[in-house]
């Protein structure tokens, strides 16, 4: 086991990790910026460093610091977290020069998977189901027309190396496609450095279907089952919940051994996520890999009771999985919601400033991930997610329940969040009754005028 990781993150995960570490006895260390340097997570650890100014390209995203800081601080290991460096294969690549460990899997694995080209020849070998379309990045726009002639419009242009909706366009005709692949190629290049596009079908009425998996440097992996996350607005994601709710058994236990199987093939170690869309007649169609731990992965945890992060801390030491899948068993129903410092009554603005008021709720069944506390000043140069609120129950009207419950606790101010959004969430007929799709949230809002 490693003596002392560095935590290249900064929030809910740092503290996350920080906690994973402690009951692993492992010493946790942190980096920050200046805007993080009264972060609450940085007093539970055993030593911090700052790394820049509060812009993240010069504090959290510049690798030659946070490698000096790990050397500094005698790390020999760094746990990425989400976001940030978390999917940076050059990263992952330099720790292991520098020889630190990466909490995460190879840089070879990252790019085989993180590349959404090469993930769908990966995944075609193993039947993992992806959607027809392009069988790489677009080079002929000419080729690409008659792909999509060929399986039927709409299709969607997608960044091969991104995600977050940014690179993506919708063509329902083939104007639309020949206008849309530059725009799409340069968008995905200004985000991720890569302009390769590609297409494949669209799904107009789909639901976010996500299998969490985790792999070992033995040749295992298992799933942890699955997610549902189709309650988003604008690609990102305002609730989840796990197990995917009227899902059948035998199409639900095909698809996540599927997606073992695709962590397995990549020689992947770490905790890993394959994401679906599904459509009305539940069959699947792989989306991406996300190569790292994931906002959401507390409701795996706790319908599995396996601690996701402390697992990827013991893979990547070295350890082979402790668990067989036939060990792994789903108990109950848990809902995730994300807190953020945003007004929804405004167009989701978001809301820097002085925590004043800050009551977590509590009682059964109740957990809270929050860096945050009265008197936390929420900077304006990050994501404004600022907790996670997650429920656990024996069954998904019991969930629902907790939840509003949960929320009717919650106090926060006087930054505007968006715990009354939640609350509408869970009244809503969609929601409860579980007959919903990707787009449902916007069209709710936008009947609402918001």
């Amino acid at each position: 086991m490693f003596k002392r990781i560095l935590i290249a993150n900064r929030g809910e995960i740092a503290l996350r990790v920080i906690r994973a570490c402690r009951a692993l006895g492992v010493s946790p260390v942190c980096v920050y910026s200046q805007a993080d340097k009264d972060g609450p997570w940085l007093e539970q650890a055993d030593a911090s460093v700052c790394i820049g100014p509060p812009p993240s390209k010069d504090s959290y995203l510049r690798i030659e610091r946070i490698i000096a800081a790990a050397e500094v601080m005698g790390a020999d290991a760094v746990h990425p977290g989400y976001g940030f460096l978390s999917e940076n294969a050059h990263f992952a690549e330099v720790c292991r020069d520098c020889n630190i460990t990466f909490v995460g899997p190879s840089p070879e694995a990252m790019s085989l998977l993180g590349d959404k080209v090469n993930c769908k020849r990966l995944a075609r070998q193993t039947g993992t189901p992806v959607f027809p379309g392009t069988e790489g990045g677009i080079d002929d726009i000419d080729e690409a027309a008659k792909v999509a002639g060929e399986i039927g419009y709409p299709v969607i242009i997608k960044a091969a190396a991104g995600g977050g909706g940014r690179g993506m366009r919708v063509a329902r005709d083939e104007a639309q496609l020949r206008d849309s692949v530059g725009k799409a190629q340069q968008e995905a290049l200004a985000a991720f450095g890569n302009g390769t596009v590609y297409v494949e079908k669209y799904l107009e009425n789909a639901r976010h279907f996500e299998v969490q998996t985790i792999g070992d440097n033995h040749g295992n992996a298992v799933h942890l089952y699955e997610r549902d996350c189709s309650s988003q607005r604008r690609h990102q994601k305002l609730v989840e919940e796990a197990p995917a709710p009227g899902i059948d058994a035998k199409k639900r236990d095909k698809v996540c051994e599927s997606a073992a199987a695709l962590i397995r093939k990549a020689k992947y170690c770490g905790a890993a996520t394959v994401e679906f869309l599904m459509d009305k007649n539940q069959d699947f169609y792989m989306l991406e890999v996300n190569t790292r731990v994931q906002v959401e992965h507390p409701v795996s945890e706790l319908i599995t009771g396996i601690d996701i992060v402390q697992t990827q801390i013991r893979v990547a030491a070295g350890e082979p999985l402790p668990l067989q899948q036939k060990d792994i068993q789903a108990r109950g129903h848990a809902i995730e919601v994300r807190i953020n410092a945003e007004d929804p009554d405004r167009g989701f603005m978001p809301q820097a400033g002085l925590i004043e008021q800050f009551a977590a709720p509590g009682g059964p069944g109740v957990r809270l991930d929050s860096h945050a506390r009265a008197g936390y000043r929420i900077p304006a140069n990050y994501d404004s997610m600022i907790g996670k609120l997650i429920v656990h129950a024996h069954d998904r009207d019991a969930a629902i329940v907790r939840m509003r419950q949960a929320l009717k606790e919650f106090k926060i101010g006087p930054a505007k969040t968006t715990i009354p959004l939640h609350q509408r969430i869970m009244e809503r007929p969609e929601f409860c009754s579980a007959k919903f799709d990707i787009h449902w949230v916007e069209r709710w809002l936008k009947a609402q005028g918001a």
